[in-house]
């Protein structure tokens, strides 16, 4: 689902990079690079459905930039749509109908935070797909028949979209049928009917914002459904099931297991032509595990250990025999004094980066480990991507600390504040 799609892509560097640019110009030029390599990366992952326009909002909800155009800066997205104004505030990603005559907007939309280097929400990214161009797509392969969006103002209904085959006589039927479709949406099941000569079955979209503002109506002459009976409604309504998952979840499938592997197959690639700090995470029923393995292999490969602290920053592997020996020999030496989480807090990054990089080599290269082939770069960056996803389970921003544990040298997550 381009929801889920939109997640990863929010994590991605040039996304992220654009929350911490100095001014509100170079953000919104920074917006608009961003956002138009996430529309190509969803030409390539997602074809025909790919979006449209994909935007940047900052954490009030104005655009700070979107792509293929710097039009639109400093727009209040947020003040017309509630439920992506309550997203920004809790920093949740979400999908909604977005359809407002003022605005000209008719768009199926997702969105994702975008978080800060601490791990804290920035802003979010949105991305959308024009209604009436999904609408039609989704009748002409499922049904031949029209289909209608509506959303839900107060007590009134409104067609927000249609498919290119519903005449206008359709519209004006449907748009009459406001009982059924408050009653679709309060029960959040099919409701099957008659308006004129229209048949019709109503199902509200639950994966789009609170699943009480937007239906999908199928819809089909009386004359096609012989003699008009329960099985021929039932029919319809199975109908308009399938057509919500369509519409909602379609890309799911078509991509389930051939987009994870193009990923695998990309990053491969990016490896081999030297992008050393590439790696996958990728969630995955069938081929996450798969992913997973190849990510510990390449941190073996890097010299980088992974990260075996618990929430609290304790190492949450059982000890050995060597660790207790060695554990206890430190305790004696008083060597190695506790971390202060307030002096690495205040600690500038780039100080904290270059002393940390200089001591994990100097720990390597004390146990006799070859360290040539981890660059600065590649060490920083991931140690990056480790304190987002330590942020991200705790709460709280983490900095790391080298540590000797025996013949190996360890990363200790150290909570901050």
């Amino acid at each position: 689902m381009l929801e889920r799609w939109l997640i990863g892509a929010a994590t991605e560097a040039p996304v992220r990079a654009v929350m911490s640019k100095a001014t509100q110009e170079a953000k919104g030029d920074s917006a608009t690079q961003a956002c138009d390599g996430v529309v190509s990366a969803a030409k390539t992952a997602f074809g025909a459905r790919a979006p449209s326009i994909v935007a940047m909002v900052d954490t009030s909800g104005k655009i700070i930039g979107r792509n293929g155009s710097n039009l639109a800066r400093g727009e209040d997205v947020a003040s017309a749509y509630p439920a992506f104004k309550e997203a920004l505030k809790t920093g949740r990603g979400g999908s909604d109908v977005w359809s407002d005559k003022a605005r000209a907007d008719q768009y199926l939309v997702a969105y994702a935070p975008v978080r800060d280097e601490a791990g804290q929400p920035a802003g979010a990214i949105y991305a959308g797909v024009p209604l009436a161009d999904s609408l039609s797509r989704v009748s002409e392969g499922a049904s031949g028949q029209g289909l209608l969006l509506l959303t839900v103002s107060g007590d009134s209904i409104q067609v927000a979209s249609t498919s290119t085959n519903t005449s206008e006589e359709v519209k004006a039927a449907i748009a009459g049928a406001t009982e059924p479709v408050m009653s679709a949406l309060k029960a959040g099941n099919v409701v099957i009917g008659t308006q004129k000569d229209t048949a019709f079955a109503v199902a509200p979209l639950e994966a789009f914002g609170d699943g009480k503002r937007a239906a999908l109506v199928a819809v089909a002459p009386t004359t096609l459904l012989e003699g008009a009976n329960a099985a021929s409604y039932s029919i319809l309504g199975v109908m308009v099931l399938g057509i919500v998952m369509v519409l909602g979840g379609g890309v799911v499938l078509g991509n389930y297991i051939s987009r994870p592997i193009q990923m695998l197959e990309e990053g491969l690639l990016a490896i081999l032509n030297g992008q050393s700090d590439k790696r996958f995470e990728l969630d995955h029923a069938e081929l996450g595990g798969l992913a997973f393995r190849i990510d510990q292999l390449l941190n073996q490969l890097m010299g980088i250990e992974e990260d075996t602290t618990d929430e609290e920053g304790r190492v949450s592997k059982a000890p050995t025999a060597a660790n207790f020996s060695d554990a206890m020999a430190v305790d004696r030496s008083g060597q190695q004094p506790a971390v202060d989480p307030a002096r690495l807090a205040a600690e500038p990054a780039d100080a904290y980066y270059a002393r940390l990089y200089s001591e994990y080599m100097a720990a390597k290269r004390a146990l006799g480990e070859q360290v040539d082939h981890i660059t600065d770069a590649a060490f920083r960056s991931r140690i990056q991507g480790m304190e987002q996803d330590a942020a991200s389970k705790q709460g709280r921003p983490v900095r790391y600390h080298v540590q000797t544990n025996g013949r190996e040298v360890v990363l200790l997550a150290v909570p901050l504040g």
